[in-house]
């Protein structure tokens, strides 16, 4: 799955606190930069005014509803 979000700094670690309970892995991009999605400071360091791609395949029920939360509008 690919989803499109777009985070502030304040989300920043809640988001990376529901990617970690995650079993499989999760990406997250911006441009040419690709960083596990686990890993805050490897979030953190994204350009988060712009919006994120994040890859993963896997279902879990908190991740999918902060995806819901944070998506961007199409």
């Amino acid at each position: 799955m690919v989803r499109q979000i777009r985070l502030s700094l304040d989300e920043v670690q809640h988001f990376v606190n529901v990617t970690s309970k995650c079993d499989f892995d999760i990406d997250i991009c911006y441009n040419r930069y690709v960083v596990d999605a686990k890993s805050f400071l490897g979030v953190y360091g994204l350009d988060l005014n712009k919006a994120l791609t994040v890859s993963y395949d896997g279902y879990n029920a908190e991740f999918e509803e902060l995806l819901q939360a944070q998506a961007v509008a199409c």
